[in-house]
């Protein structure tokens, strides 16, 4: 399936790939592509055929963040309607966020604003060395507020700190050291890797890659006490009880291929 500005493809091992194809305004995002990513992610969230999701983007930048014409109306718009849109791009971001399945980012060119932001909502990132991350908000008098739980998570809020109102850019090497990156592949490879992991991930048992990335966020956000260690026991106990635990116990212990593997 594809449109002009989204295109989206899955494979014949239910890897899918959501491609943000705008490159004449470096894949800047406004109220139709948000509505329209939104609407993809739920669609593969939903389908059983897809065991992962890699975003991606075509031409030198991977996303510019918000579309000028966009901020423009934007800037006439009322309280309300700002709220309202401020309110999609939210929902847009969690979804991505919160997505129960793998989300691998393939970043091949520039990251500004909400770019950064989308980046940052994915499990793994991949960066060629050209690429470059700004969180350019307060150069236009803004700031990066949707994207800030995600930003704040993904590179820590003292580095955050200094990239919200500096505004500076950084490179892939930065990036990595921020842990906004997780590996720097050559731009001819980058096909290559994501290849590579994507069937790494196909291994995992879907259901306890979905549960193993709640797990984590509610970690985060949870005092270690024993509130907290009485859930991780209940958590890994119902694990071991289900289907998918059964069958990789048992796919182990007779030397052969659980049943979500395929070929």
């Amino acid at each position: 399936m594809a449109n002009d500005q989204l295109l989206t493809t899955i494979d014949e091992l239910g890897r899918a790939t959501l491609t943000l194809n705008r490159p004449e305004v470096h894949n800047a995002f406004d109220d139709l592509l948000i509505a329209e990513m939104t609407a993809a992610l739920k669609q593969l969230a939903d389908d059983p055929q897809v065991r992962l999701v890699c975003l991606a983007a075509t031409g030198k930048s991977f996303s510019a963040g918000a579309d000028l014409g966009w901020m423009r109306r934007m800037a006439d718009y009322s309280h309300a309607e700002n709220l309202s849109d401020a309110m999609a791009l939210a929902e847009l971001m969690r979804t991505l966020n919160e997505l129960p399945k793998p989300t691998l980012a393939l970043v091949q060119g520039a990251a500004f604003g909400g770019g950064v932001g989308l980046v940052a909502c994915c499990d793994i990132v991949l960066a060629t060395p050209a690429a470059k991350f700004c969180l350019s908000e307060v150069k236009l008098g803004l700031i990066p507020a949707v994207i800030s739980p995600y930003v704040v998570a993904a590179i820590g809020a003292r580095a955050a700190r200094r990239y919200s109102i500096s505004a500076e850019r950084f490179d892939a090497e930065r990036a990595l050291q921020l842990g906004l990156v997780h590996e720097i592949v050559p731009a001819e490879a980058l096909a290559e890797e994501a290849d590579r992991l994507g069937r790494l991930l196909l291994q995992n048992g879907p259901q306890a890659m979905a549960a193993a990335k709640l797990l984590v966020a509610d970690v985060c956000r949870s005092p270690l006490n024993a509130e907290l260690i009485a859930e991780t026991a209940e958590r890994i106990s119902v694990t071991r009880a289900s289907d998918e635990g059964r069958e990789g116990l048992s796919a182990f212990l007779e030397k052969r291929r659980p049943d979500w593997v395929k070929g």
